[in-house]
């Protein structure tokens, strides 16, 4: 069979494995995102992200032990939705130090949240069609998100971006951008607003 005949590898199902950020256990990993949120056990931020690794690392197990953990997994998914008003499914791979801000109205339904990326309150990451659910937004590293920003659709925005409060995303923001409006523009590259200062 030639190179261009072959099959290419399967990508493996989103939640179908552990994806949590590799190179660190889930303690490590609470530890470091207690400290990103401050050192606050108490901030609801916090506790979404702690059950978001909490899914993914349970996923890790071998079948047989899973099932217990699932049930935990779920009810504790459900706790934080209900009290805290932050949708985070296992299913979106997370990066590391990932800060929520605030709580309510937060649904962050992505493909990836990259590292050091900030998200504020009555965000949402999530499909810009019925027809399309699988087609989800990618948030690179160091992204900074006013309150209020719609994410929509597979779209990406780029590294070390800011967007604007109540911004809605719905083409690709390129790296060290800022944006802002409905829908997204671009007003400036950050290089020009340090060059300003």
């Amino acid at each position: 069979m030639t190179a261009d005949l072959a099959i290419p590898a399967a990508t493996p199902m989103p939640g179908s494995r552990n994806m949590n950020p590799s190179g660190l256990g889930i303690l490590a990993l609470l530890r470091e995102d207690l400290r990103t949120h401050d050192g606050k056990l108490f901030e609801q931020g916090f506790w979404a992200i702690g059950v978001h690794r909490f899914g993914n690392w349970r996923m890790g197990l071998p079948k047989l032990l899973r099932p217990p953990f699932t049930i935990l997994y779920r009810f504790m998914f459900k706790w934080v939705e209900w009290t805290c008003g932050i949708t985070l499914p296992y299913t979106v791979k997370v990066g590391r130090r990932v800060r929520i801000w605030h709580h309510g109205a937060m649904i962050l339904h992505a493909d990836s949240i990259g590292d050091d990326v900030h998200i504020r309150q009555y965000t949402t990451f999530g499909v810009a069609r019925r027809d399309a659910l699988h087609q989800l937004p990618i948030i690179e590293d160091r992204v900074d998100l006013g309150c209020g920003v719609a994410v929509l659709g597979p779209v990406r925005v780029g590294h070390d971006s800011t967007v604007g409060a109540n911004a809605v995303v719905t083409k690709d923001i390129p790296p060290h951008s800022v944006a802002v409006g409905v829908p997204a523009k671009v007003i400036k590259r950050k290089e020009e607003l340090e060059a300003g200062s």
